[in-house]
């Protein structure tokens, strides 16, 4: 599984991370070929490679037109809902917006929806989160690790007037993430930055047991200082020495429900996966007095085990949580693509466990699609895939990405 590293030096923003993922191998035309299936016009992206203290970068400038707009996260949310951009892009960008505007409305005192975007809702910042999305899709990104995350230090001036560095909103994105100021008197990470690592990052600090950097990125940052105004990227692997399985330490979160309506708990479930929890579930029980209910499980990790929590209480009618530490063990997975007769291919999911491959899967999304351009039954196409997967996978002892 591909993974990111990301050397906060001189901090994080979305322009900086876009840059360092083109100059780590994104191809500039594939994501401007997504930037344009988003319904917005009157902006221009200039990509160009930059000097910063002597390190070549990739510097990402959108330039809004005139009249540009401020949203709210609805207005956004329909943006993004009405592109072409695949289910799991359209996803994950909503869920980064979701991310930011509740730490909008928490240090402004209001609700994530009525979060009157200024600088975010703008079209740069759209052009930035669903790019950044988009890319680390189409990288097959499966994790992202960062170091200590520089943040600079002075005050900047924004839509509210002058704000301390960090901005409060960006303050509340990292409030878990290791940070420190340094000496350089500018806002160094942005919100739209820390967003992405708030809704992305798996662990802070030096780099992961077994890392290996395959291919490095250089993004550029807008302001000239003593300092490369770079993020470097790391683009490689997790080496394992003997064992594909991977474990990880995570929380149980569980509550009983008889009293909520089917249309809240869906909607329960539907922002818990917003939220990035690993899983979570419905289970029908049986409670005292004989009452029908549902169990709603939660699977997270530590760093999201309070927001879990404070968010089936209000939402849901829970008047009481339990939880516990577990631990899970999950078989690696790695992407593939297979051809299919009739010239097209499909991606097909390959677990393995203990080096042996136990299970291929292929993707719903691109047998449906062939399925109703090619009017072949959908079973078909997913048998077919399934059975071209395992040659693939006997005639390849060691399954590539």
């Amino acid at each position: 599984m591909k993974v990111l590293y990301l050397d906060c030096f001189a901090g994080i923003s979305g322009n900086m991370l876009l840059g360092a993922l083109i100059q780590a191998g994104l191809p500039e035309l594939e994501l401007r070929a997504a930037w344009k299936k988003l319904p917005l016009s009157n902006y221009e992206i200039d990509i160009h490679s930059v000097n910063k203290c002597g390190i070549q970068a990739i510097y990402v400038d959108v330039k809004p037109g005139e009249g540009h707009h401020h949203r709210h996260l609805p207005d956004i949310f329909r943006i993004i809902d009405d592109s072409t951009l695949s289910v799991q892009v359209k996803q994950q960008s909503k869920r980064v917006f979701t991310i930011l505007a509740e730490a909008e409305a928490k240090v402004h005192g209001t609700t994530s929806d009525h979060v009157h975007f200024h600088e975010v809702g703008a079209v740069d910042s759209i052009i930035d989160i669903v790019g950044i999305v988009f890319a680390l899709d189409y990288l097959g990104i499966g994790h992202i690790y960062a170091s200590k995350v520089q943040v600079g230090s002075g005050f900047v001036r924004c839509s509210h007037g002058l704000m301390p560095v960090p901005a409060p909103a960006t303050a509340e994105l990292l409030k878990s993430i290791p940070t420190y100021q340094g000496d350089i008197k500018k806002e160094l990470t942005t919100p739209t930055g820390a967003a992405i690592l708030a809704a992305y990052g798996r662990s802070y600090g030096e780099k992961p047991a077994g890392f290996i950097t395959d291919t490095l990125g250089y993004g550029a940052g807008t302001h000239e200082l003593d300092i490369p105004n770079v993020l470097r990227l790391h683009l490689g692997h997790v080496h394992q020495e003997k064992s594909d399985v991977q474990s990880e330490d995570l929380w149980m979160v569980e509550t009983n429900i008889d009293d909520s309506t089917p249309q809240v708990l869906a909607y329960a479930m539907e922002r818990l996966f917003e939220m990035g929890v690993n899983d979570a579930w419905l289970t029908p029980i049986v409670m005292k007095k004989n009452r029908a209910a549902v169990m709603l499980s939660v699977l997270t990790p530590y760093k999201l085990k309070q927001k879990v929590c404070d968010f089936i209480f209000t939402e849901t009618s829970s008047i009481g949580l339990r939880f516990y530490p577990v631990q899970r063990t999950m078989a690696e997975r790695k992407m593939i693509r297979v051809a299919l007769s009739g010239g097209s291919s499909v991606a097909v999911k390959v677990s393995s466990y203990q080096g042996q491959v136990t299970q291929v899967m292929p993707e719903y999304e691109d047998c449906q699609i062939i399925a109703r351009q090619s009017k072949i039954p959908l079973k078909w196409i997913q048998q077919q895939a399934s059975e071209n997967a395992w040659k693939f996978v006997h005639n390849n002892v060691e399954v590539k990405d």
